[in-house]
């Protein structure tokens, strides 16, 4: 319809409304309109009962599909419904022109269409002059005209038509609508009046997609240019591999170099490695296959390649399921299963979580390192295991510079490459035991990796390449905590594990290690069984740990034997009883060391933690005339030397409350000795214990026979806390002691203390030595 058709025909003042997504329609625009809503598709239908005509307005948002008054720009175009067909997919096809610019006034209704009121708008005069206005639009067509030519799809007449436009608001018009510009840019122009003003922004927009096209074209041509030389580089290659196949010339180095090629390309290096790679790669082409050099730089892509750079295993977050793994592999442990679960739960809800440094620190055979595997079990991981007793060269973590002779990478790099993926759960055992020497400090290189703020660039001296370990579950174990430099403590969530009661040791026994050993042994539960008494005789018999290592020993031997016996021909189950362990055993190993069997004067029960578990100490103090001193024996350490010195200043200080004459401390050589003689003690937690058999020896009243005590006593008779009050407790009941006197600060400890063992024995909190002794000496018998 052209310019007097539109005059001609009445617009009215009041149409339904079409709104148009992702477009803008601009006067004199012809376009094709899919409409599929059933808001719009009622607005098309009123325009075709009446007389075609319809007011097209943009969405503001796109993705609106029921918009309102607010979601509507307010400038738009009166159009012409051209034609119409339906779709079979219930869509309506229509073909609209735009008529004339117009200005919504307001909505009339809502449904089952819109309507709304509008304004024509009369574009106002230009009083630009008439070089401006020529100047300015060939500006435009210009413009458009190498945009044509760089590569920009438009509509083949448009340029024709351009040559035929003099008005400046028509030519914006026409251009804007024909560029694929975006909604607000298009709207902008639509709703600039002035005529000269809008094609100035048209202007720019078309010189603007001009530079951007330019700059597309040269990307383009860039890269079809590298990809022409790669092209080419890959034909010649091949073409001189046919050539030697022909001639017969097997071109092992090219094979080679090829493997190499498609090794680093399927490990996924990231940039500066597959950088590195390309490199080492393009050396290697370049020299002989037999020099020294070639073997190195081939030893050093294998690594490259083999590495597992983007391989990571999937965890396994069933909770629930992980739960079940872990109690299925170890008995209690309960604090540090429970810190695995809540690793899971965290890494549930936030998948990037870093994996967690953990020290495991407890005596032998207590289950650190097989819980390493369980764990790496649970979560669904690959397990690797490194020792580092003993290790004093850096390099052992760091690897080698290439520089070396016989240069790798240490031993971290070496244990994620035979793990297979970069996220395994890595124990490095025996973390108490490194040594360092002239060639570094191992414990300072493993600052490093053991930090979740740097490991995930760690750099190994052979690679001197960034690996990301922050993926990696690291757990340390050590059997104490004193030798591990602070720093490096400081890296790590150190969990304890103390060492198991006999009635634990019994559950494992029955549940692991006796069905273990069957195992092993060739046996089944037919053939061999043991009772409960049997196992226990073992424990308090033939072991003497904190851990697991040596019950488990008794039982392979006497699974051996069985097998034996079994292999010469006897047919019958065996049952192992107690009385029947000697058998297999011999004669019992160790013997408790027995409370006493009566109250003496003098001897106390004293309790000390050693890495192996608790013991008792009979502290046994003796008084003699002579010129006054303290002698001590019993290959006693400075600290307990000076907790002894404390009880004696205690308890002289201390002589009139407990009745005992202030002058017999002046004609006394006091002698203080702990058996056994041959065995090193050392440590402040027997302070109360001398102390108490001091008073007992100058008061000449005797120590309940029954009653331990533990703790470490200041010169005003204040109790302070101590450590290791599990293992005590163990060694107490033991023992058969009743009584067990423990600091007053060490009452929180009972929480971790197994409920059978609470059961056995009675506790006293102290916190001024006073009570201890008066609970320990037995005042009705005097001497």
């Amino acid at each position: 319809m052209d310019f007097n058709e539109q005059e001609s025909l009445r617009i009215p003042t009041k149409l339904p409304l079409l709104p148009v997504r992702d477009l803008v329609v601009f006067p004199y625009m012809i376009v094709p309109l899919f409409v599929s809503r059933e808001l719009s598709i009622a607005a098309v239908e009123e325009s075709l009962a009446g007389d075609r005509l319809v007011f097209l307005a943009a969405q503001r948002e796109a993705g609106e599909d029921e918009p309102g008054p607010k979601d509507i720009y307010q400038y738009g175009s009166v159009g012409l419904v051209m034609r119409m067909r339906k779709l079979a997919d219930g869509r309506i096809k229509i073909l609209v022109q735009g008529l004339l610019k117009a200005r919504i006034r307001d909505f009339l209704q809502e449904r089952p269409y819109l309507k709304v009121g509008f304004d024509k708008v009369i574009e106002p005069p230009s009083n630009a002059p008439s070089a401006v206005i020529e100047a300015l639009m060939r500006s435009v067509k210009e413009n458009l005209e190498q945009i044509i030519s760089v590569g920009k799809v438009l509509s083949p007449d448009i340029l024709l038509i351009l040559s035929s436009i003099n008005d400046p608001g028509r030519l914006a018009d026409l251009v804007a609508s024909n560029l694929g510009l975006k909604v607000k840019d298009s709207q902008e122009i639509l709703e600039t009046l002035e005529p000269i003003e809008r094609l100035k922004k048209v202007n720019e927009l078309v010189s603007r997609e001009l530079q951007i096209l330019k700059m597309q074209a040269e990307i383009q041509s860039q890269a079809k240019e590298e990809m022409n030389k790669s092209q080419r580089e890959y034909f010649l290659r091949e073409q001189l591999r046919a050539i030697k196949n022909e001639l017969g010339e097997s071109d092992g180095k090219t094979e080679e170099i090829e493997d190499y090629r498609k090794k680093l390309k399927e490990a996924e290096l990231p940039e500066d490695a597959a950088a590195e790679a390309k490199k080492q790669l393009k050396r290697l082409e370049q020299m002989h296959q037999e020099s020294s050099e070639a073997a190195v730089i081939r030893t050093y892509l294998d690594w490259l390649s083999e590495l597992p750079w983007a391989k990571a295993t999937k965890d396994n977050l069933d909770i629930i399921e992980a739960n079940r793994v872990l109690d299925e592999d170890h008995y209690d442990l309960e604090k540090v299963k429970e810190r695995i679960l809540e690793y899971l739960g965290v890494r549930k809800l936030k998948a990037d979580n870093k994996g967690p440094i953990l020290c495991f620190v407890g005596p032998p055979g207590v289950g650190k390192t097989s819980l390493g595997k369980s764990i790496a079990r649970a979560l669904g991981r690959k397990f690797v295991r490194i020792s580092l007793g003993g290790v004093r060269d850096e390099a052992e973590i760091r690897g080698h510079r290439r520089t070396y002779v016989g240069a790798m990478p240490g031993r971290i790099i070496q244990s994620i490459k035979q793990a297979g993926s970069n996220n395994p759960v890595f124990m490095m055992d025996e973390m108490d035991k490194i040594g360092a020497d002239f060639r570094g400090d191992p414990a300072a290189a493993l600052l490093e990796v053991l930090d979740p703020e740097q490991n995930h660039s760690f750099r190994d001296h052979y690679l001197n390449l960034d690996f990301d370990l922050s993926n990696v579950m690291f757990i340390g174990t050590a059997n104490l905590l004193d030798p591990i430099p602070p720093a490096l403590k400081d890296r790590m969530e150190v969990l304890h594990l103390s060492g198991y009661t006999e009635e634990e040791k019994l559950h494992i026994a029955t549940r692991y290690l006796v069905p273990k050993q069957l195992e092993e042994n060739g046996l089944t539960s037919k053939m061999l069984s043991f009772s409960n008494s049997a196992i226990m005789a073992a424990i308090l018999g033939y072991t003497r740990e904190a851990g697991l290592r040596n019950l488990e020993r008794v039982i392979a031997r006497i699974c051996r034997k069985v097998a034996r016996k079994m292999a010469e021909g006897w047919k019958d189950p065996i049952k192992v009883t107690r009385s029947s362990l000697h058998k297999y055993m011999g004669p019992v190993s160790f013997e408790d060391t027995p409370a006493l069997e009566k109250n003496e004067i003098g001897v106390a029960t004293g309790l000390a933690w050693t890495q192996y578990g608790g013991e008792i100490l009979h502290v046994e103090v003796t008084a003699m005339k002579g010129k006054p001193g303290l002698l001590l024996t019993g290959q006693l350490g400075d600290v307990m030397k000076e907790s002894a010195q404390a009880a004696l200043s205690y308890a002289r200080s201390k002589a009139k409350e407990f009745q005992i004459n202030e002058a017999w401390f002046n004609n006394r050589e006091i002698h203080i000795h702990v058996p056994a003689g041959a065995i090193p003690k050392d440590g402040p937690s027997a302070g109360i214990a001398i102390a108490t058999a001091l008073i007992s020896i100058a008061s000449r009243k005797p120590i309940r026979r029954d009653l331990a005590m533990t703790g470490e006593i200041t010169l005003r008779g204040r109790i302070l806390p101590i450590g290791g009050v599990k293992e005590k407790l163990l060694a107490a009941a033991r023992a058969r002691c009743n009584l067990v006197v423990l600091p007053k600060q060490n009452e929180k400890d009972m929480e971790d203390i197994p409920v059978h063992l609470k059961r056995k024995l009675q506790f006293l909190f102290v916190d001024q030595a006073e009570q201890a002794v008066r609970a320990a000496l037995v005042e009705t018998a005097k001497q």
